[in-house]
């Protein structure tokens, strides 16, 4: 699930029934087809679990005509060999920052019709979509940072904020089997990486290793690598320390009323920052249906729902001028005020399947 609250990836912290065929989802350029408002039959959507306001999925079916079904995955890297193996029958997917770089290059997702999209202008120009080189593919959705949801009254107010919560045994110990990791190979060893003082992104085969036993060694201490339902089992007292996305675990901490009793932060040794995107499939069945549902979420409206819904930051430059203040205030204090640890995940090429590799070897 990846849900709920931070400043998104890139942005400064401060914080009718319509049908018309438009074409078979079979050959890629019929997107060029496509209009703005068209539609070319029901919606399928692969997205994170509890990434959209059910309310906008209501709404877009009245305003089209159309159906949405719902898909969930867990990590970028449970959805895109389902993309890329084709006929997955999405029309429209939800790639995080790096993967949207790797989904470029294997030809797995179109290029957009932006004459279908005229609310793509609402995007704040400053986003660093730079895993998008031309600007062509895809368009950002929400944003976060990936850190760690504790429980104070268990931990303390005055406990090190930092990694070391999971990785330092001395201090994962008194924790054992009350402690969450993210089940994402990327995620999770770019912690351990972080942890150890080397960059995310490391494609050193002695740095991977560290964080790969590093990992492997805190296994005692973990009760699930999970990525779905970390927040709530935080907030249910069967976990003490969650590795999460900020939006889900502020959320879960927002509807249990313990905002004095659970806390979230980015670790002292920095973490992830990342965006994630929508992007249509190559051979997205309902490509139409997809730039429209596309345009439809970048409404400055919608866009300002759907983060005052699931407490992620919007990219969306005139939703956040909308937005209830209250959610931006949240928004804004989720990020730490030194963003200097904080890196994007990028796309290693090669060495992606090592991390993949040192992951499962990990996790034992």
């Amino acid at each position: 699930m990846r849900t709920t609250t931070l400043r998104l990836a890139g942005v400064a912290v401060a914080g009718a029934m319509v049908l018309a065929a438009c074409g078979g989802g079979d050959d890629a350029s019929s997107a060029a087809a496509c209009e703005a408002g068209k539609t070319d039959g029901d919606l399928f959507l692969y997205n994170w679990s509890e990434y959209i306001d059910p309310e906008l999925k209501t709404a877009f079916e009245a305003e089209y005509g159309v159906s949405v079904t719902e898909d969930n995955y867990d990590s970028n890297e449970a959805m895109q060999p389902i993309v890329a193996a084709g006929n997955s029958g999405y029309d429209v997917i939800v790639p995080s920052d790096y993967m949207v770089t790797i989904m470029i290059e294997e030809g797995t997702i179109q290029k957009l019709n932006k004459a279908a999209i005229p609310n793509f202008g609402n995007l704040d120009p400053n986003l660093d979509t730079s895993y998008d080189p031309t600007g062509e593919y895809v368009a950002p959705y929400q944003g976060g940072t990936t850190g760690l949801g504790v429980n104070l009254s268990v931990v303390g107010d005055d406990a090190a904020a930092g990694w070391g919560l999971v990785f330092d045994p001395a201090i994962a110990s008194k924790y054992a089997g009350q402690i969450t990791l993210l089940n994402d190979p990327r995620e999770t060893l770019g912690a351990a990486l972080k942890y150890l003082g080397y960059s995310l992104n490391t494609t050193d085969d002695g740095e991977l290793a560290e964080a790969k036993d590093l990992v492997a060694a805190a296994v005692k201490n973990i009760a699930a690598f999970e990525s779905d339902q970390y927040d709530e089992l935080l907030t249910t007292g069967e976990s003490v320390i969650a590795h999460g996305y900020s939006g889900n675990v502020v959320v879960s901490i927002d509807e249990y009323e313990g905002d004095d009793e659970y806390a979230y932060f980015v670790p002292s040794q920095g973490g992830t920052i990342w965006t994630d995107n929508m992007a249509v499939p190559f051979d997205a069945p309902h490509p139409c249906t997809a730039h429209t549902f596309i345009n439809f979420i970048l409404d400055a409206d919608n866009g300002a729902q759907l983060s005052e819904w699931n407490y992620y930051a919007s990219p969306n430059a005139r939703s956040n001028e909308v937005m209830d203040p209250e959610v931006r205030e949240v928004l804004a204090v989720m990020y730490p005020d030194d963003l200097s640890g904080l890196e994007y995940i990028t796309d290693t090429g090669d060495f992606e399947t090592n991390f993949s590799d040192a992951f499962s070897e990990a996790k034992g």
